[in-house]
């Protein structure tokens, strides 16, 4: 009786022993502190911090589970978890002259979690750039048009800065960046826009380090449309040009090109500028003191180096028979430019700024892709190289 009584109690016991200790073992590891370190830099309170490559957030003996970087109103910053979870790389730069927050969470192999919130401000630069850009927000221009942008100061680090220009088209296309010099930056599809494209450009170009403490100051979204296409096409030998819109040809206009000596570029350009009536003086371009008309009608810009397609009252029976001018494309008008139904009135009537003008069979150079913008002059492989 004695031994079974025994026996039964250390069963008893030893039953429950084992109920109660794997019980306890269970609540005291959900329990534990997470074996997971967070770790964020910059340290917290920190100021005047770069805007690009000084945010790093990591995690040790875990995984990441959950980041969030946002300024003071609130806005997100974009990023990504990386290295399975060992670390966090901002999409972008900062912003300069601002303060953000950070939030972490790393889960250890338990799934425990461990959080880490810190605050740092970005530095204030001393020396900033923005980005004068053509076209305007919401503007309807013509398929050549680019997006042109020319920065303040010549920028030495080029692929940051282009970088923080984004481009989306409807309907989509692939849409590259070209640099002229290092103040200059274009923007074109590798043919020309399709009519009724709408374009939406981002300029997040505020707190990118353009040159060595110089920074972007500028963030800015803009719209434009590209309207009907018309490529108008200028024979210098027949001394005709044909206006093409939307695939179908609906003027032909006689003309008059740069004479010998002062012959007319070939090639694609872009309608930039449209003036009702300017003045137009040789010494400006080059040519000393062998014109000055200060009443010229329906002039439209071609290049930056003076060539425009205008209304002329001067060059009487020159127009589809020879070529008169000092290198621009002559169209007959009047004088004052009140007439919308000479060739020169109607052309400008019926033109818009982005609209292309090709030159073929003059006896010149064909004209350089940054004078003017008239990028299409450069092969699509050139181009994104």
């Amino acid at each position: 009786m004695l031994s079974g009584a025994a026996l039964l109690m250390v069963a008893a016991c030893g039953g429950g022993g084992s109920d109660a200790g794997g019980d306890g073992k269970d609540e005291t590891d959900k329990n534990a502190p997470s074996t997971a370190v967070v770790t964020i830099a910059p340290e917290n309170g920190a100021k005047s911090v770069a805007t690009s490559g000084a945010l790093k957030i990591s995690a040790d003996k875990g995984k990441l589970s959950e980041v969030r970087v946002e300024d003071s109103k609130g806005n997100p910053v974009p990023g990504k978890i990386t290295s399975g979870g060992k670390g966090w790389t901002p999409a972008h730069h900062l912003a300069a002259a601002t303060k953000y927050k950070v939030h972490a969470v790393a889960k250890d192999a338990e799934g425990r979690a461990s959080a880490k919130d810190t605050a740092f401000t970005t530095l204030t630069p001393k020396n900033t750039f923005i980005g004068q850009f053509t076209p305007e927000d919401g503007s309807t221009v013509g398929v050549g048009m680019p997006f042109s942008v020319n920065f303040t100061r010549g920028i030495t680090d080029p692929e940051a800065v282009e970088q923080a220009i984004e481009i989306k088209t409807e309907p989509s296309v692939p849409v590259e960046g070209h640099w002229f010099g290092n103040d200059r930056l274009d923007f074109r599809p590798e043919k020309y826009w399709k009519a009724g494209t709408k374009v939406t450009v981002k300029l997040n170009l505020d707190g990118v380090e353009g040159r060595p403490g110089v920074y972007g100051k500028q963030s800015k979204t803009l719209n434009f449309t590209i309207g009907r296409s018309q490529v108008s096409t200028v024979d210098a030998k027949t001394h005709q040009m044909k206006v093409v819109r939307d695939g179908k040809q609906i003027k032909k206009i006689p003309i008059t090109a740069g004479a010998p000596g002062t012959t007319t570029y070939n090639g694609e350009m872009v309608i930039s500028e449209k003036l009702k009536v300017t003045r137009m003086n040789g010494e400006t371009v080059g040519f000393g003191g062998e014109y000055d008309i200060k009443d010229v009608p329906h002039a439209m810009r071609l290049s930056t180096s003076g060539t425009f397609i205008h209304g002329n009252y001067w060059s009487g029976g020159a127009f589809g028979n020879t070529n008169a001018s000092h290198g621009c494309i002559g169209l007959s008008d009047v004088r004052g430019g009140y007439s919308k139904k000479t060739p020169g009135g109607w052309f400008f009537e019926n033109s818009m700024i982005g609209d292309v003008v090709v030159v073929k069979n003059s006896a010149d150079k064909k004209i350089q892709p940054e004078n003017g913008y008239n990028g299409w002059n450069m092969s699509w492989e050139k181009w994104k190289a």
